[in-house]
């Protein structure tokens, strides 16, 4: 089982009330969140090995050379001082806008996942959905990957067994997305969700996509024609049978998908510790484990995950 962490803890914060603290004040609401979702996903489907994947690199250089819109609106302002003007900071000094009281939990959850045994991976200049196909690529059998991230639905694979738990409504109403589920949601197999996503673009990403294609005539072109390349080849050819909207638009965005190719699909090559990654049945540093509990007052979510982990 592969957590998309971030998705996980922001899901937390926003979904647990913000009345619980530590000892020192710091808020736990996250950390409290992320704990039961772990501990919720461990009792219902008792995976063999978790990874808890991380975002080393939140915005990659290399995504943001190719398409500077990439998550650009997620980037925080840099105030100036003496001008009290803000700019926005581009390249490795990016600075997500994480709220100040979710920074101050995530190095705790870290804390956290390493005292229980659950490793924590990212790879230099990748961020965690890198990490996730990499691994998924690399392992033997059926994953699952815990995310709310559409992106990640170019992973699935029936023959290999690796689907996506989406969490978009809640781990209670949890998606188990298989290569049905995408078919039937976005009428596109999984092995073409990442062309479809290149062209009906995401403003979550900060990707604009091509002007006047949307969900269904993004999926009747990558149906007709298959991958982007011969989209493009479709749109270069006047008889062709595309409409002159449809061509004129895929002629203007012609350099955006290619440069946008890199960045939505999920294949790089990344350096990652080799598994496997056994889920323990105990903590590993339970007096790390029991002092953090007692500092952020979060015995009983330690508890419950800890008996998740023994049964």
């Amino acid at each position: 089982m592969l957590l998309d962490s971030a998705s996980l803890y922001y899901r937390a914060f926003y979904g647990v009330p913000d009345r619980f603290a530590a000892v020192d004040g710091t808020p736990t609401n996250a950390i409290r969140g992320f704990i039961d979702m772990v501990a919720q996903l461990i009792e219902r489907f008792s995976p063999d090995e978790m990874v808890a994947c991380w975002d080393d690199d939140w915005r990659p250089q290399f995504r943001v050379e190719l398409v500077p819109s990439y998550k650009a609106h997620r980037v925080a302002q840099e105030v100036d001082p003496n001008t009290a003007e803000g700019s926005d900071s581009s390249g490795d000094d990016d600075i997500e806008e994480m709220p100040d009281a979710l920074s101050v939990q995530e190095p705790v959850i870290a804390d956290v996942l390493t005292a229980v045994g659950i490793p924590v991976v990212g790879a230099t200049g990748f961020e965690a959905d890198d990490v996730i196909a990499q691994l998924a690529r690399d392992h033997v059998g059926g994953v699952d990957v815990v995310t709310g991230d559409r992106d990640l639905f170019q992973l699935v694979d029936d023959s290999r067994g690796v689907r996506v738990l989406y969490t978009a409504r809640g781990l209670a109403k949890l998606g188990l997305v298989d290569a049905t589920w995408v078919e039937n949601k976005y009428g596109v197999t999984p092995q073409h969700y990442a062309d479809f996503a290149l062209l009906r673009g995401d403003a979550s990403d900060g990707l604009p996509g091509v002007s006047g294609v949307g969900e269904k005539t993004a999926a009747r072109l990558v149906n007709e024609y298959g991958s982007i390349a011969a989209i493009g080849k479709a749109a270069d050819d006047p008889d062709s049978g595309l409409s002159k909207r449809i061509r004129a638009n895929l002629l203007a965005a012609g350099d955006y998908l290619q440069r946008a190719d890199p960045v939505v699909r999920l294949d790089h090559v990344v350096v990652v510790p080799p598994g496997p990654y056994p889920l323990p049945h105990e903590p590993q540093q339970a007096a790390a484990l029991t002092q953090l509990a007692a500092e952020y007052r979060i015995e009983r979510q330690i508890k419950r995950l800890t008996q998740a982990l023994a049964d």
